[in-house]
């Protein structure tokens, strides 16, 4: 904001910050911290607007909350560049906060990423440490095309080593190799990585040598790195927190089969949450989604 005055940010409680993370700011950038009503609809709608007339807005909002916003963001965020023959540009930022596995129930749980990915026009990014974070964003912000940028918030007061050049950025469409390994490749998004991290650590003492890879952004997805990966593994496990049917693992399952498939030395396996909403019964909502005797038991499939 400091860079360019036509950033500015709104959203809800946006004054105070979710989890402190825009707390502070309206004292340096007054009025071009706006804090919304309670109306997706209304304020992303409001963000398109002031996106197409050369603005830079940020908006914040909780993921589960995005549908309430689907006519603005796919009807004309996603669609808007395209239908005027490029005459218009969308720099515009979604920051959708994910919960899920915090007792919230159906209606704070959505991670809808998976079902946007499917709609042409928009770039999805999902940082997973730090540093991510904060590349990412810069990335996106600095991008003339709408960015859905998805945080999830059972990542939240994670910590690692940022950079503090104020130019620091991340590519979209460039994965990371978080862990490198010979056995079995781990794609794992969002939350999950963390837990995929964990048990590539377990299983180094069985000497299983994992590879675990974060996409960072789903579109664009890096299947290079992807690809190269399972033709050194043979092996290939995807770890999303979203639900299996039409899931981001769903779309990296196909791409290696049709494009990988004689790498493969082994069934690729799906760790998702299962198709059903999430309940707020603590004790059901932990079988919901992904843990890591889970993983662990897709990897061990994968090489019987």
């Amino acid at each position: 904001m400091r860079r360019d005055e036509k950033v500015f940010i709104m959203g809800e409680s946006i004054r105070g910050g979710i989890y402190g993370v825009t707390g502070g700011l309206s004292q340096e950038f007054g009025d071009r911290v706006i804090d919304t009503p309670l109306s997706e609809n209304g304020f992303m709608g409001a963000a398109v607007g002031a996106a197409a007339v050369g603005m830079r807005p940020i908006v914040q909002s909780l993921a589960s909350f995005l549908w309430v916003a689907m006519d603005q963001l796919i009807s004309q965020a996603a669609k808007m560049r395209f239908m005027f023959g490029g005459q218009v540009s969308l720099p515009v930022v979604y920051r959708c906060g994910m919960i899920y596995g915090a007792n919230s129930a159906a209606h704070h749980t959505d991670r809808p990423y998976a079902m946007l990915m499917n709609m042409p026009g928009l770039k999805i990014a999902i940082p997973t440490t730090p540093a991510d974070a904060k590349g990412l964003l810069k990335t996106a912000i600095r991008d003339n095309d709408p960015v859905m940028f998805f945080e999830d918030n059972n990542l939240t007061g994670t910590r690692g080593e940022v950079e503090e050049d104020d130019d620091f950025t991340i590519p979209f469409g460039v994965a990371d190799v978080k862990n490198e390994g010979s056995d079995v490749t781990v794609v794992a998004m969002a939350g999950m990585l963390r837990r995929a991290m964990a048990v590539a650590e377990a299983l180094d003492a069985e000497n299983i040598s994992v590879e675990v890879i974060d996409p960072r952004t789903i579109v664009p997805l890096d299947t290079r790195t992807i690809l190269d990966s399972v033709e050194k593994t043979g092996r290939l496990v995807i770890v999303d927190p979203a639900h299996k049917s039409c899931s981001v693992a769903s779309e990296i399952s196909a791409m290696v089969a049709q494009d990988g498939f004689w790498s493969l030395q082994s069934p690729i396996q799906r760790v998702t949450s299962l198709d059903c909403h999430f309940p707020f019964s603590p004790a059901l909502e932990s079988e919901v989604f992904p843990n890591e005797e889970k993983i662990a038991d897709a990897i061990y499939a994968t090489l019987d």
